[in-house]
């Protein structure tokens, strides 16, 4: 049994490679009993989309989005993703989003906890040059929606050949976003470019019929397709786990806890316990809906931002929906590391 704990990410993947689908894994005891996993494939499992926090005055706060790695790679998550929606990607500007890029390479380095950074652009020339610096700051694995100005999957091929002729890393493409609304990133064109470039075979699908389309990526894999990735709030992660998928890219970072458990628990089998807390886990995901600004809150709450302050709104919290955050969120507290 291979243990890698004292290993560095960048050495992990170095020694192993990127398209080793499936390593042996151990587990060890967190502070509270919760196990959480000592060897981490950096892609493959909890791929954890970053939020992004604010200062007072509506700033990125560049200290607390630091923080938020330390915080992550703490509690076993696999890799981190910055900026994609969750992150507001459509409020950062461009200069925020090059330096966000800075921090979270120098606060990842020599952790176990994978970099992937978000590179996509409304063009192709806009998209290099948000690619070039992740190469320059370090990162392990890179991710573009489509590009928004796009009018052809000849666009999209020209725009994703560029992307792997600019790097060797990993590339993630993530099917919904840019102009996915009026072209359609099909299968096709994915195994297509992913045939082309063994850099390019790596999936975040939240496309049309997600499911469907996964189950045809499968055939593929791992020769072509090196990982297939939901997302969607991962509200079908069970359903995925079961076809074999390689795990979830989602943002959830104020219980990262859970969605490492569920992996853990996913591994070993126990397919009871992950009906039971991915039930619980749906209660707070749906109440996201209903209580904006929810996210920031318990990031607050847990002590990893300083404020619950969003870029495009100031939240507020009745009493009424700090009680329902309270009772839907018990049940999770007993798995989180203080």
């Amino acid at each position: 049994m291979t243990i890698i704990s004292n290993l560095t990410r960048r050495e992990w993947l170095t020694t192993v490679g990127a398209t080793a689908l499936y390593p042996e894994r151990t587990t060890s005891q967190s502070p509270n009993n919760t196990a959480i996993s000592a060897s981490r494939d950096p892609l493959r499992g909890v791929l954890m989309i970053l939020a992004t926090p604010y200062t007072n005055e509506k700033a990125v706060d560049y200290e607390d989005l630091a923080a938020e790695v330390e915080f992550l790679d703490q509690r076993g998550i696999n890799g981190l993703v910055w900026p994609q929606y969750s992150s507001d990607l459509p409020y950062l500007t461009h200069e925020e989003r090059l330096h966000g890029m800075e921090v979270l390479a120098d606060a990842s380095r020599d952790r176990l906890v994978s970099l992937i950074l978000g590179v996509q652009g409304t063009n192709t020339d806009q998209m290099l040059e948000y690619a070039n610096h992740a190469t320059a700051v370090g990162c392990d694995a890179m991710i573009a929606m489509p590009p928004s100005e796009a009018h052809s999957i000849d666009d999209y091929r020209e725009y994703y050949t560029a992307l792997c002729h600019a790097t060797d890393k990993p590339i993630f493409i993530q099917t919904t976003g840019g102009a996915a609304d009026r072209v359609e990133p099909t299968v096709e064109f994915i195994i297509e470019m992913s045939e082309r470039f063994p850099n390019f075979g790596y999936v975040k699908e939240e496309y049309g019929d997600t499911l469907a389309r996964m189950k045809q990526f499968k055939v593929h894999r791992p020769n072509t397709i090196k990982r297939i990735f939901g997302g969607t709030r991962a509200r079908a992660w069970t359903y995925e786990m079961r076809l074999g998928m390689d795990g979830t890219m989602t943002g959830g970072p104020q219980y990262p806890e859970v969605y490492t458990r569920l992996w853990q628990l996913h591994l070993e089998n126990r397919e009871h316990e992950v009906r039971e807390l991915f039930s619980q886990l749906l209660m707070i995901t749906n109440l996201e809906q209903y209580v904006p600004g929810l996210r920031a809150y318990l990031m607050q709450q847990r002590g990893v931002f300083k404020t619950h302050i969003g870029r495009d709104a100031n939240y507020t919290f009745s009493p009424d929906a700090i009680d329902e955050i309270d009772y839907v969120l018990q049940p999770l507290k007993s798995h989180f590391i203080a």
